[in-house]
């Protein structure tokens, strides 16, 4: 009902208002049919062109596909606010997820993610400086359309207020109405959705804003269930193996956790431009046929420090249980985790970790940001201190986006033009590569030079190096930028990541390697799954959970020994 405010008198007070304000007097169930609508048309775009691709516009039936959908849209989202809104509450709960479902269909069209309960949970888990990058002038007009507008229509609709028996009979009659809405939308399309739905199951993550109220949900629902219970422990029987005895100098095995560096830009693996100069003029052992566990740090971090991995993944048990770090410090091992980026995702909770922020190391720092290389201050002091085995994580920021240019220094702007913007889509397609390419140069360095100094301390330590990126990014390809698409369906690039080892003299010369066998071993294909193992190898720490067959190191030692 159109409600025109009354005339003013001349002369009033009143008569000085501008215009007349129009209000709209409507009961709570027209607002959320309202709601619903425009979401289903406008909020929904890629979830409508995931599920008619292929249809072409002259086919009477993509037509009535698509309206079974946008019939099907509406109701799902008048439902779940049916059961959620009432009188006092409808306005701000509309009006935060009109907010909300704005952002998430600009992020979710501008870069091609799907709002699963990982990605869900990556993007709780970004800092305020992440989210800032993300920030750009493209975001103005998507939210003045998405949420600015239908903002103003809610501030001016006044929410009739019925008696309550009324009221109840108008909600039971909208659920009533919504559902059979539904049930008849999935009718009148059930086979092309079934199969659509059987084939691409990670299609539902992009209903909006459905997708991420269930995630939420589902996140919300998992962190309070961890909670509630204490990590399990594992590894109850880890123990020193015998070469702990024998052992006449301290021992170091040193992970850098990369991040969002991919293996088709990796020089050592073959990619045309040169990105890894330094490293190729060192005996490094570089695995191009590497796997991640995940596609987001969230999942991949936590995933590559569990005994069993992607090949039989189990969210709930991963996260609900100790890591390889704990293992390792169970066995006597000193554990540090020192991290540039967004923490350990629980991996080292209750152990030893640092901040490179915390650190602030000079000149490497700024706008509450480090350089990688922060990650090797003060690493000569330590090396001169280790005593028996140690255990060093080195979490970088590495290729994190879409602020490439911000993740190294200048002397690394080498492939120019370089995209020197947060908007990835401000930037041509070069632009990007070439920054993403000047931060895997500095990567490059910033692992030389910790090779450097684990080689100056050879005499008095033996060590040993991995690095392996979390999850690979998606420059352009097939418009999808960044990176967080569901594994199933994510393209290579977001998981073939680059993996190297470095062994020194001392260690090398104690293991009696097959240099031949582990070049062999090499090429063939590795993943996250035999972090965990490996390493329980490499500072022989026996348990039950080693797995040698997904030791990448085991065939080529000596007689096949575990022991260094």
């Amino acid at each position: 009902m159109l409600i025109l405010s009354p005339p003013r008198r001349p002369g009033s007070a009143a008569a000085a208002a501008a215009v007349p304000r129009f209000v709209w007097r409507l009961p709570v169930e027209a607002v959320l049919l309202l709601a619903g609508l425009f979401w289903a048309v406008l909020s929904n775009r890629m979830f409508l062109q995931a599920a008619l691709k292929g249809r072409e516009l002259a086919d009477a039936s993509a037509w009535g596909f698509g309206a079974a959908l946008l019939a099907g849209l509406l109701a799902l989202h008048v439902l779940v606010l049916a059961l959620l809104a009432n009188r006092w509450t409808v306005k701000p709960l509309v009006a935060l997820l009109f907010v909300a479902t704005a952002f998430a269909s600009f992020y979710m069209q501008h870069y091609g993610v799907y709002l699963d309960p990982s990605m869900l949970r990556n993007v709780l888990r970004t800092d305020v400086r992440e989210a800032g990058e993300l920030l750009g002038w493209s975001l103005l007009p998507h939210l003045l359309l998405h949420a600015v507008l239908p903002l103003v229509v809610l501030w001016r609709i006044e929410v009739v207020q019925w008696r309550w028996k009324r009221s109840l009979v108008m909600r039971a009659g909208l659920i009533v109405a919504a559902l059979g809405l539904l049930v008849g939308s999935v009718l009148a399309s059930f086979q092309p959705l079934a199969s659509l739905m059987r084939n691409h199951k990670e299609v539902r993550y992009l209903i909006t804003p459905a997708n991420y109220l269930w995630s939420l949900a589902a996140v919300a629902g998992a962190d309070a269930q961890a909670k509630a219970v204490p990590r399990k422990a594992i590894g109850l029987d880890a123990t020193k193996g015998p070469s702990w005895a024998t052992r006449s100098k301290p021992l170091l095995v040193v992970l850098v956790v990369g991040e969002t560096a991919r293996a088709a830009n990796w020089g050592l693996s073959g990619y045309a431009r040169q990105t890894t100069p330094e490293l190729a003029r060192l005996p490094v052992l570089n695995f191009p046929h590497a796997v991640s566990c995940g596609t987001n740090t969230e999942v991949s971090v936590p995933c590559m420090f569990a005994p069993v991995g992607r090949r039989d993944y189990d969210e709930a048990t991963i996260r609900g249980s100790e890591s390889l770090l704990h293992v390792l410090a169970r066995a006597g091992v000193g554990v540090t985790w020192r991290d540039n980026q967004s923490g350990c995702k629980g991996v080292c909770e209750g152990l030893s970790s640092q901040s490179v922020l915390e650190i602030d190391p000079p000149g490497l720092c700024h706008d509450g940001r480090c350089l990688d290389e922060g990650l090797l201050h003060g690493l000569p002091d330590m090396l001169r201190q280790a005593r028996g085995a140690q255990f060093l994580v080195l979490h970088q920021l590495g290729n994190h986006g879409p602020s490439y240019f911000r993740r190294y220094p200048a002397a690394f702007a080498r492939h120019l033009p370089a995209c020197e913007s947060d908007d990835l889509r401000q930037c041509t397609r070069e632009q990007i590569v070439n920054a993403y390419d000047n931060v895997l140069l500095y990567t490059d360095h910033v692992l030389a030079r910790l090779i450097g100094q684990l080689q100056a301390a050879a005499g008095t330590l033996d060590s040993a190096l991995i690095y392996v990126s979390d999850h690979g990014e998606s420059l352009g390809e097939n418009n999808l930028f960044l990176h967080g698409v569901p594994f199933p369906i994510a393209p290579d690039v977001q998981k073939q990541v680059p993996m190297l080892m470095w062994f020194s003299s001392g260690y090398d010369a104690g293991r009696g390697f097959d240099l031949g066998c582990l070049k062999a071993r090499a090429a063939q294909p590795a993943a996250h799954d035999h972090l965990f193992h490996t390493v329980l190898g490499l500072l022989d720490v026996q348990t039950a959970l080693y797995q040698s067959d997904w030791d990448l190191i085991r065939p080529c030692r000596a007689n096949g020994a575990k022991q260094p």
